[in-house]
């Protein structure tokens, strides 16, 4: 029963790690750069930003805004 408690305590650790890695940012699809939400340059971009995840706008071959730094 200790091993079972343990291993739940474990996995649920893990699903807090994940889910805080998880960072939803504005990428755009033109200039393929990424910003933080609250980034100036992000509350400009209308027409060619879409709300996504960090790691996907970086698979995307997306790179960091200068100002907020993604």
């Amino acid at each position: 029963m200790k091993k079972f408690i343990s291993v739940c305590f474990l996995l649920c650790i893990l699903f807090i790690q994940h889910t805080a890695l998880a960072e939803t940012v504005y990428f755009n699809l033109q200039s393929l750069k990424y910003h933080k939400l609250n980034c100036a340059y992000a509350k400009k971009c209308t027409k060619n930003c879409v709300k996504i995840e960090k790691q996907e706008a970086k698979s995307k071959g997306g790179v960091p805004c200068k100002v907020c730094g993604g």
